[in-house]
């Protein structure tokens, strides 16, 4: 079966929009960036939290310095001990612990907030408990949130507080304690000031500033969601950029990756250039895959193939296409080098060689020898992207290419492992002096199947 090579990646990264990415499938790349940034996140929350509760436990100390405050600082210890718990189940994705333990969070500061301290012993209207202005500890918990969870979780924060909140306020006014007598000498007192009497008065729960308390906060998590979907979405962007050029390494070497990653030009326009096309072949497999194990061929395969992947690479070159125990590669493509000819054939050489330190690895393990025949030749192809909108592929066609592709045919007839044409080999030199045609000797007018005039070549 033929890979369709880097096809998808150019595609990807050169011609499909910002919305096409994000709508793609999640990746493992993307998966493990959104795991990273939760767990960190839980985890300066779970810091922060701390840190930030202890301050409120020296605040409450330095307000009202009595032995009755230690109520608030379990409650505090219990906050706390919340923080870590949720560190502790923090995962990616929908979690019932999490969620409950939010959930916890926040009703449990709502009845710190509006339930009276039962170690005090001076008794005054429950509503009165409001004009203490504790409210905003909600958005302790909001702002530590953000640091961990989604936007949508955000969002359901603020829902969920201004439910919570009405409850609480509702069970104030219908159920708290009242002092009828103040409230009376408080009404004689403002008498003639109406709107003051009712924010005075103590037992009253003010349902406005509560309203306004709720609506605000409400407010304050939609912004924050909204923040925090756009981070989410540049969080999908970035980790999509990831994935591709990942993609990219597999079929470019590493040095390259960047470069082609900031490219402005549109790589995959049709084009004509010269380029140096190696096919490798493993020589009999289809007698290999008939006796042995579907299993021994995998493992060969993957040996052979990360040989060959190793010496392309490392000599600069693109690895077009996988042909089923064969391999493509080019050099020179998508941007032309005047050492094209040499590292083609440097290549040659280490997957030769490659293969043969492979061989002695085979025999250790009790696995057959692989023999693996290599053809290079030098020539004028076109390149683009060739296909439907649906699915393109970057492609290397031409007779160079069919010509690589009989080299490497030819070992069979010459007894040899390597068959570089003449363009190949005329061509070798570049300014690190590296000699790749020792040992190579000169085929004249080599004919081959399928074209009428010979070419020479060199075999090794």
């Amino acid at each position: 079966m033929v890979s369709s090579g880097p096809a998808e990646v150019f595609r990807s990264l050169w011609f499909r929009s910002a919305e096409e990415r994000l709508a793609s499938p999640e990746n493992p790349f993307l998966l493990e960036a959104l795991r990273k940034e939760k767990l960190e996140g839980q985890r300066i929350a779970a810091w922060a939290r701390t840190v930030a509760l202890g301050a409120s436990g020296v605040l409450i100390a330095f307000q009202n310095a009595s032995w009755s405050m230690l109520y608030f600082h379990g409650l505090l210890l219990v906050f706390i001990a919340l923080g870590w718990a949720q560190l502790r189940f923090a995962t990616v994705g929908r979690s019932r612990i999490e969620l409950l333990l939010i959930l916890a969070d926040l009703v449990l500061l709502a009845v710190a907030l509006t339930v009276p301290n039962p170690f005090v012993a001076e008794r005054f209207p429950t509503a009165m408990i409001f004009r203490f202005e504790t409210f905003p500890y909600f958005f302790i918990i909001l702002a530590l949130a953000t640091l961990a969870y989604s936007w949508l979780t955000i969002l359901s924060i603020g829902s969920a507080v201004v439910v919570i909140w009405l409850v609480s306020v509702l069970g104030v006014a219908l159920f708290g304690s009242t002092d009828p007598e103040l409230g009376a000498r408080v009404a004689a007192a403002f008498a003639d000031m109406p709107v003051l009497r009712g924010i005075v008065d103590p037992n009253a729960v003010v349902w406005s500033i509560r309203a306004q308390e709720m609506l605000i906060f409400f407010l304050v998590a939609a912004i924050l969601a909204l923040r925090g979907q756009r981070s989410n979405a540049l969080l999908i962007r970035q980790a999509n950029v990831a994935a591709e050029r990942a993609n990219l390494s597999r079929y470019f070497p590493p040095s390259m990756v960047d470069e082609l990653a900031a490219a402005r030009s549109d790589v995959g326009a049709v084009r004509s250039q010269d380029v140096a096309v190696l096919f490798a072949d493993i020589v009999g497999f289809t007698k290999l895959a008939e006796r042995e194990t579907p299993e021994t061929v995998v493992e060969l395969l993957r040996r052979c193939h990360g040989v060959i992947e190793q010496a392309i690479f490392s000599n600069g070159g693109t690895l077009d296409k996988y042909l089923g125990d064969g391999v493509m590669a080019t050099f020179g493509t998508p941007q032309v080098s005047p050492a094209d000819c040499t590292n083609a054939l440097a290549a040659a050489r280490d997957i030769v060689q490659g293969i043969a330190a492979a061989n002695a690895e085979l025999a250790a393990a009790r696995l057959p020898p692989l023999s693996i025949s290599v053809g290079v030749h030098f020539g004028p192809a076109i390149l683009g992207n060739i296909g439907s909108e649906r699915r393109l592929e970057f492609a290397t066609l031409g007779d160079t290419v069919n010509v690589a592709s009989r080299l490497e045919a030819a070992t069979r007839a010459l007894g040899c492992r390597i068959v570089a044409s003449d363009a190949v080999v005329s061509r070798v030199g570049d300014a690190t002096g590296r000699d790749v045609t020792g040992g190579f000797r000169r085929v004249p007018a080599l004919s081959l199947r399928g074209r009428e005039a010979p070419i020479d070549v060199w075999v090794a």
